[in-house]
C-alpha cells in the first residue's frame, strides 16, 4: 500500500512526518547515530569500571600503609589526619583528649599571622587549657604554667612552645604506647595487614 492512495493511513503518516520541523528530524537521526556508537562500544564502560577499581585499590593500599606507619613513631601518627582522629577517639576512652586538643590548638596558633588575633587566641588557649582549674586543664608542672602565663604579656607564636612540648612528651610516653596496644588499633592493623597481601592485584 503506497502513500498516494486517498484515505490511506500511510498518507496520514507521511503528512505527519512532513509537518515535523527539519531540525527535529535531524536531531533524531543524530541521536540514533550516537546510540548506535555507544551500543557497539561496550568496552568503554568496562575500561571505566576497571579504572575506578584500580583507584579504589590504590587508596586502600595507601590507607593500610598509613595505619601500619603509625606504630613506627609518634611523629608518624601526628602527621596523619586519620591517625590523629583515631588517637583522639582512643584518648576519649581514657578521658584525656584535652592533651591532644591543646597540642592541636597550639599547632593552629603558630599559623596565626595577625598580632591582634595572636593575643586573643593566646588568652583563649591559656584560659581553656593552661591556667589552674581551667575547664580542660592539661597535665603540666607549675613552673611551665607560670612561664606560659608570663609569655602572654607579649604573645608570640612561640609562647606555648614549652607547655606544648611537655604535653607532647606526656602523650608520647604514656598514652601513645597504650594506643598501640589497644583493641581498636590492633583491629586496624589486622585489617591493614590482610589488605596488604595483594588481594587487590587480582581485582
Amino acid at each position: 500500500m503506497s502513500c498516494w492512495m486517498p484515505g490511506c493511513l500511510a498518507l496520514s503518516m507521511c503528512r505527519g512526518l512532513a509537518a515535523l520541523p527539519i531540525t527535529f528530524l535531524e536531531r533524531a537521526k543524530d541521536l540514533k547515530t550516537r546510540l548506535g556508537i555507544l551500543l557497539h562500544k561496550p568496552e568503554l564502560g568496562h575500561k571505566t569500571g576497571s579504572s575506578s577499581k584500580l583507584q579504589l585499590g590504590s587508596r586502600r593500599r595507601d590507607s593500610s600503609r598509613e595505619v601500619l606507619e603509625w606504630r613506627e613513631s609518634f611523629d608518624q601518627l601526628l602527621k596523619s589526619k586519620s591517625g590523629v582522629n583515631a588517637f583522639h577517639t582512643f584518648l576519649k576512652t581514657e578521658f584525656s583528649e584535652e592533651n591532644l586538643d591543646f597540642w592541636l590548638a597550639c599547632e593552629d596558633f603558630k599559623k596565626t599571622r595577625s598580632k591582634t588575633k595572636l593575643a586573643s587566641k593566646a588568652n583563649r588557649i591559656f584560659e581553656e587549657f593552661v591556667q589552674s582549674e581551667a575547664p580542660r586543664e592539661v597535665n603540666i608542672d607549675h613552673e611551665t604554667r607560670e612561664i606560659t602565663r608570663k609569655n602572654l604579656s607579649g604573645a608570640t607564636s612561640a609562647c606555648f612552645n614549652e607547655a606544648q612540648a611537655k604535653t607532647r612528651t606526656l602523650m608520647e610516653k604514656d598514652s601513645y604506647p597504650r594506643f598501640l596496644k589497644s583493641a581498636s588499633y590492633q583491629d586496624m592493623t589486622k585489617q591493614a595487614t590482610s589488605r596488604g597481601t595483594g588481594k587487590w592485584s587480582h581485582t
